[in-house]
């Protein structure tokens, strides 16, 4: 519910994103659903210098209908390396589904990760994967720490389901556009729940479009007392 007269702030206006890390984004052009071309690769990271963001996370897809290559990615993302000059600190992983295409991966030590071992790892929003926990305690068994991507977006998970996941070792990555309503409200109350409950270990945009982006993060929805816990997130150490 509403309350008049409640201040509100953007992400991009408060001032939280100076010195951030986005850890979740499309921008490599060409390689899956994100940025269709360079253009929009540079528009997007534009956009996010303006905002004062220092290092940006480009973890496309992988998975069974989009089977990039480790190979094939280092080359795409050199690319944009090379066509982009400005001072935002390009830093490239993957977003990989929990599907067999993974286990297969992980198996030959072909994976794309964060510091630390650390990989980016996605479900179906709506259906939960046959044995989350087993894939999860795999994972770590072969020496990675899961950051899951969105999981305020997965219909099917409630508190516990979060709390489970946290205490078996798993991370949790926030789309900051929850908290502007992108995905819904439920994705929105959730996201602003697991926020106060401390459970996100980092943030990204899962930028896909500049457009979109600039207009998730120029929104002026967020109150003060969210602006702060964002503020603290951003600060936080992955590792």
């Amino acid at each position: 519910m509403e309350i008049p007269g409640i201040r509100k702030e953007s992400i991009a206006g408060s001032g939280i994103l100076c010195g951030a890390a986005d850890r979740h984004s499309h921008i490599i052009w060409g390689v899956d659903d994100g940025c269709p071309d360079s253009a929009e690769s540079l528009s997007a990271l534009a956009f996010m210098e303006s905002a004062g963001i220092s290092d940006v996370w480009a973890t496309p897809h992988i998975n069974e209908y989009m089977p990039n290559t480790t190979e094939g990615l280092k080359k795409a993302f050199e690319a944009l390396r090379a066509a982009y000059t400005g001072p935002v600190r390009l830093h490239l992983a993957a977003e990989y589904m929990l599907d067999t295409l993974l286990l297969e991966r992980m198996e030959k030590r072909d994976l794309l990760v964060m510091e630390g071992n650390i990989l980016l790892v996605e479900a179906s929003t709506w259906n939960p994967p046959v044995d989350l926990h087993g894939i999860l305690k795999e994972i770590m068994s072969a020496g990675y720490r899961p950051l899951i991507a969105h999981p305020e977006r997965y219909r099917y998970m409630q508190e516990d389901d979060y709390a489970s996941l946290v205490g078996c070792g798993a991370l949790l990555q926030l789309n900051l556009p929850s908290l502007t309503g992108f995905y819904g409200e439920t994705a929105r109350e959730k996201a602003s729940a697991l926020l106060r409950k401390g459970m996100y270990s980092c943030a990204g945009s899962d930028c896909h479009r500049s457009a979109t982006v600039a207009e998730q993060y120029n929104a002026a929805v967020l109150k003060r007392g969210t602006v702060r816990l964002l503020g603290q997130l951003l600060k936080k150490n992955l590792t």
